[in-house]
């Protein structure tokens, strides 16, 4: 019996594509995307789009180590990552000492 354990940078998904329903790429939250590599989707996953399937990654990290009561984690879609900001003053960043993706 042996262990496995992966490392990995992102959090993933595969999505199987109904051959019947589309003949020009891939739906991703309602979005139409064409067959290829998809470099970043509206909401920060990078995409692979075939005809059986769309494979998905984020472009994201999740943190889970920071200073809980002093901060909160806020979206930037810009960035494609989270930022954790002081609840007092979202302006200023605060320590993340994990992330997980």
């Amino acid at each position: 019996m042996g262990i496995v354990v992966t490392l990995g940078d992102a959090y993933c998904f595969s999505k199987l594509n109904n051959p019947k329903e589309t003949d020009k790429g891939c739906t991703l939250e309602g979005k139409l995307y064409p067959f290829g590599e998809i470099p970043r989707t509206e909401n920060c996953f990078r995409c692979s789009c075939s005809q059986d399937a769309l494979r998905c990654c984020s472009l994201f990290h999740t943190p889970i180590s920071y200073d809980k009561e002093n901060c909160k984690v806020v979206f930037n879609k810009k960035s494609c990552d989270y930022d954790v900001v002081l609840k007092s003053d979202p302006l200023k960043e605060c320590a993340v000492y994990s992330r997980v993706g």
